[in-house]
């Protein structure tokens, strides 16, 4: 639905784009309240002819939509008449070229049933499908045509309707009681209402005027008394809100005091459950660990020992002893290289008498081999002495046919000059060997100074990397020993303050402890006579009594400081007997100048 808004959007703007520049509307597209205003202001509607104005006025002013469409009827009758008819083909082909106003006959037709609509839905809820087919029956459109002018309306939300067939009727929808067109309804109607009664029956002007003066004396009259009544309530309500807002922040207060004290319970709680849950954790996992170690050290040692190990549960793993499996597997590879050493040993010993007896065996058949083989190396080596003889002979007497034949044709005159010649050209090839040499040795010896250097560079880069990585690697396990060290001593402070906290806590329940050893001794302390409590009543009234004054111990019980602190004189200043510190046993709590009256 949203797309196909937008490109109705589109296209509605594109031809209005047109229009506007076929008008001369360049700065901006017209509207159709400006071409309403234009050809006002211009007075056009006093040259078309009356029933055109006629028309004009129908559809742009409130009409009733029960005579609406009988009085347009005969105006586009008129029209289609007078200018001119079209057939039903171009007039159902609005961009065919048509140079009558009668194509506007259709467009005119449309617009006059929205305008029936909009009245419709402006006057009545619900209207008879009948109805509607009776209103439009003069216009040449049928119902299906109407239908779909009404859906289209209603998608361009120009109205709320719904085509209710099985009722037969059309439902105009709530929607109009919001809109800008309904918003005014009551109020006119009021307006006309009240112009309706001041006509029927007009007020009377001078009892009117009496009650407005009667009025305006008894408002100047209760303005003081109000304007107090006023004052007082706000001031009440002042008083009442900062009450309110006081009382407020203290329950905020007392309730993020105890939001905060039962968060950090809270948090004590978790983190003491959390600790108790890692450690066992760490117990557990530690235990697992063991026992994944016993398990696999099981089946070691068993597979050592050819067992098969696929078929082992986890129950029989449990049930064997891992000392007793160690110690068997001990002894059965103890057994076991001992077998393997006494067959080793008796088959070294079978081996040695085997060898002894070939030995024996064989040494003739040996003596024999050997006095053959040298017979036969002796007539070998003859033979081939005779036969290089015979070779060596031979070479020499053609090397003596060789030399008198070049002695014949004088080749040794030249013997000297040739070696001359051949001895100059293979020295200009060794120096030119020589000098290539040179060359490559100086260049070998350039790259090899570059990769010494070369060399030099990368072992002092690499020096320079391993020294930094040192570096890093002491920094490291500098941090690591201070944050070690560090951890160390807030542990240490930890369980300093712990213990500490320990020796307070049990000095705390010792002192309440003597305190309550001392409470229960000084309740079965039987009640002092009555002489003593005068003689604590004159000391309290005296001038050293003391009165409210500290008395330090080491004076509590000589003369004018205060008594002993379990003597007659006084019971710690007056804590059980009397009241206020007064040092006796009158003053606070038994009327009558500190005698005790009790039985």
């Amino acid at each position: 639905h949203h797309i196909q808004s937008t490109v109705e959007d589109d296209i509605a703007k594109e031809k209005m784009a047109r229009m506007a520049t076929l008008l001369g509307f360049h700065t901006r597209h017209p509207t159709r309240e400006a071409l309403l205003h234009e050809i006002q202001s211009r007075n056009i509607m006093e040259d078309v002819p009356d029933y055109l104005r006629d028309l004009y006025s129908l559809l742009e002013a409130n009409s009733d939509p029960l005579v609406m469409v009988a009085t347009a009827r005969p105006l586009l009758e008129k029209l289609r008449a007078e200018v001119g008819s079209t057939n039903a083909s171009m007039e159902e082909d609005e961009d065919s070229d048509d140079s009558t106003l009668a194509r506007y006959v259709r467009p005119l037709t449309s617009v006059l049933l929205l305008k029936l609509l909009t009245n419709l839905s402006t006057a009545y809820h619900t209207v008879s499908l009948d109805h509607i087919k009776s209103l439009t029956s003069g216009l040449g459109v049928t119902f299906q045509q109407v239908e779909k002018l009404i859906v289209l309306s209603t998608h361009s939300k120009k109205f709320s309707v719904r085509i209710d067939h099985r009722a037969g009727c059309l439902r105009f929808g709530d929607a109009d009681l919001e809109s800008d067109a309904m918003r005014g309804q009551l109020t006119s109607l009021s307006k006309q209402l009240s112009s309706v009664c001041r006509f029927i029956t007009p007020p009377d002007e001078v009892h009117q005027m009496a009650i407005r003066e009667q009025l305006y004396s008894d408002v100047r009259a209760s303005v003081e008394n109000e304007h107090a009544a006023m004052l007082e309530r706000k001031n009440l309500i002042e008083k009442r809100k900062e009450e309110t807002e006081r009382l407020a922040q203290e329950r905020l207060k007392e309730e993020a005091r105890a939001k905060a004290a039962k968060e950090a319970a809270r948090k004590a709680e978790e983190e003491a459950r959390m600790a108790v849950e890692e450690r066992k954790r760490r117990m557990e996992k530690a235990q697992m660990i063991q026992k994944k170690m016993d398990d696999m050290e099981k089946k070691k040692i068993m597979k050592a020992m050819g067992r098969n190990i696929d078929n082992v549960t986890e129950e029989e793993l449990n049930q064997i002893d891992t000392d007793k499996l160690a110690k068997e597997h001990a002894d059965k590879d103890r057994k076991k290289k001992e077998a393997a050493e006494r067959k080793t040993k008796e088959l070294a010993k079978r081996l040695d008498y085997t060898y002894r007896a070939i030995a024996i065996e064989e040494l003739p058949l040996i003596e024999k081999k050997y006095a053959e083989k040298i017979k036969s190396d002796r007539s070998r080596y003859e033979a081939e002495v005779v036969e290089k003889a015979r070779k060596a002979r031979l070479q020499w007497e053609a090397d003596v046919k060789d030399k008198k034949v070049l002695s014949d044709h004088s080749v040794y005159d030249y013997t000297a000059d040739f070696e001359a010649l051949v001895m100059k050209g293979r020295q200009a090839a060794h120096q030119e060997l020589c000098r290539a040499e040179d060359e490559r040795a100086e260049i070998d010896a350039e790259k090899q100074k570059l990769a010494r250097a070369r060399k030099r560079k990368e072992d002092e880069l690499k020096r320079q990397k391993e020294e930094e990585e040192r570096l890093k690697r002491e920094e490291e396990a500098r941090k690591a020993e201070a944050e070690r060290l560090k951890r160390e001593e807030e542990r240490r402070k930890k369980e300093e303050e712990e213990e500490k906290l320990r020796q307070a806590e049990r000095a705390r329940m010792q002192e309440e402890a003597a305190k309550k050893e001392r409470l229960r001794q000084e309740s079965v302390k039987p009640p002092p006579p009555s002489r003593d409590l005068d003689a604590a009543a004159s000391a309290a009234n005296g001038p050293s009594g003391g009165g409210n004054r500290y008395v330090p111990p080491s004076r509590r019980g000589r003369p004018g400081g205060g008594d002993d602190r379990r003597g007659p004189g006084g019971d710690r200043g007056g804590s059980r007997w009397g009241g206020g510190g007064a040092g006796g046993y009158g003053g606070g709590r038994y009327e009558g100048g500190g005698r005790y009256e009790g039985g």
